[in-house]
């Protein structure tokens, strides 16, 4: 068998699509079977723009002339189907005949595998992107019910140490007629009114360093020196009483359902833990928070109630005017503060 025998064997036996063309014209000597079976049989003195319309030409030239070889990738359309092909040509001479070697492969299912590969890349993408939105939605959520150390310990451990806190500050508030106003009033209303004022509230309270623990209907429960231990404790949380009657004042002014609240302030030891399984909320549980409900209901409406021992720290700075001594269910029998607004004592003065 001839050189040129084994050679034609050997490029019909090869899966890749090959042929000689005259480089001057582009028509084709020869091709394989490959060839033939893609693009079917060239006519009688076909050229290559015939079977690839969208390939350049003069680029092709160029390329041959100053690099020694040109390389693509073109489409053929065979009936209703399109195929992608990676074209590569190098030239040669045979017999004083300059020829170009054409060598064609077929990438369409590579083209779309690769199109596949970006189509699911950009849905992982967008699946990232909606999880780690709906994380930081989870995220803002806990923070909303717990501090953000124990949601560190919670995101890390999957539990939460219950910890014992001593001293700290209770704040407790009570909306005056609540039920009466859930009753009357449109509820929508109530809860979007209910809403502005906690979150009012909550922005106060985070300028005295308060923690917000949680909100029961119309109670809304916020301490200081809690996680992290704050020697102005009772400070933080006489503050933000005041400016929580103060804001209520102002609001009700311009408001037509009127908002009136009572306060309870209370110092001592509490423990902060999560409580609940699959509801989980962080909640406080001791007698700082007990005391603090109780005096809350010692208080005249728009008015704050102190236990003896946080106004014997509060008097240096704050006015406070004596209740007297009352019998406090679940406690010892002690005297009862109000704490005032100075300010307001001020403008009355005057």
């Amino acid at each position: 068998m001839s050189i040129e025998a084994i050679n034609e064997q050997l490029l019909r036996a090869i899966g890749v699509g090959v042929a000689l063309l005259d480089r001057s014209s582009f028509s084709f000597h020869f091709y394989n079977d490959t060839f033939e079976e893609w693009f079917g049989r060239p006519e009688e003195a076909a050229t290559l723009a015939d079977l690839f319309a969208e390939l350049d030409l003069d680029a092709l030239r160029d390329g041959l002339e100053k690099n020694g070889r040109f390389t693509a990738e073109t489409r053929f359309k065979k009936k209703r189907r399109t195929m992608v092909i990676a074209v590569d040509f190098a030239p040669t001479s045979e017999g004083g005949q300059d020829i170009a070697v054409l060598v064609c492969q077929n990438i369409t299912r590579i083209r779309e595998l690769e199109s596949m590969i970006d189509s699911y890349s950009m849905m992982v993408e967008r699946n990232n992107r909606e999880i780690k939105r709906e994380k930081e939605q989870v995220e803002k959520l806990l923070l909303n019910i717990m501090p953000r150390s124990v949601y560190e310990e919670f995101k890390t451990f999957g539990v939460v140490t219950p910890q014992l806190y001593d001293p700290v500050s209770v704040l407790m508030l009570d909306f005056v007629g609540f039920t009466d106003m859930v009753a009357s009033a449109d509820p929508s209303v109530t809860v979007t009114e209910l809403n502005d004022i906690y979150s009012a509230f909550d922005r106060i309270g985070e300028q005295f360093g308060c923690e917000r623990i949680k909100t029961i209907g119309d109670a809304y429960i916020t301490v200081a020196g809690l996680p992290d231990p704050t020697p102005d404790h009772s400070k933080s949380v006489a503050n933000a009483a005041i400016r929580f009657i103060r804001y209520l004042e102002r609001r009700n002014l311009s408001h037509p359902n009127q908002w009136r609240c009572r306060i309870g302030l209370a110092t001592g030891a509490v423990v902060g833990s999560v409580v609940g399984i699959q509801k989980y909320v962080y909640d406080i549980f001791g007698p700082a928070v007990n005391l603090a409900s109780r005096l809350q209901e010692f208080s005249e409406p728009m008015q704050i109630s102190v236990q003896h021992e946080m106004a014997l720290e509060l008097r240096d700075q704050f006015e406070l005017d004596s209740l007297g001594t009352r019998d406090i269910r679940g406690f010892s029998e002690q005297e009862i503060w109000r704490l005032l607004d100075a300010t307001k004592i001020a403008s009355d003065a005057g």
